[in-house]
């Protein structure tokens, strides 16, 4: 499939196989002062409700980047090979712990179990674009 801009609610079949694969992706978001900041990070994608999660710890550089602009522009990139999808979109922080155990129940079943930690938090990124190509 060629690189194309793809329906967030509505992705094929080879999209959605891709986001189940195991793939960390780049986190980008631009700071206050306009310069990147560039991560790696395991990101999960929910189609139903078209939100992709991160979950990191509440002092991490990008959760304190995200939280400082309060509604922040951001891009999720997973590569393999020829292969690729971008999801872009608004993301903010969020510590409700019922949005938290959400985003870490879908890392495990995309990745592993992750570590336990007290000061949890994810990254809701509300999709607008999806790019691809697989």
């Amino acid at each position: 499939m060629p690189a194309t801009d793809l329906d967030p609610r509505n992705l094929p079949d080879e999209i959605l196989a891709f986001l189940g694969e195991w793939h960390l992706a780049t986190f980008t978001i631009v700071k206050a002062d306009h310069t990147p900041h560039v991560t790696p990070v395991g990101v999960t994608y929910d189609q139903e409700d078209g939100i992709a999660r991160v979950i990191t710890w509440a002092d991490s550089w990008k959760a304190k980047h995200v939280a400082s602009l309060g509604t922040a522009a951001v891009a999720a990139c997973m590569v393999d090979g020829r292969r690729w999808v971008t999801l872009s979109g608004t993301a903010t922080v969020t510590s409700d712990p019922a949005r938290v155990q959400a985003a870490v129940t879908a890392y495990a079943q995309r990745y592993r179990m992750p570590k336990e930690r007290d000061d949890r938090v994810a990254i809701e990124i509300a999709v607008s674009r999806v790019v691809g190509a697989t």
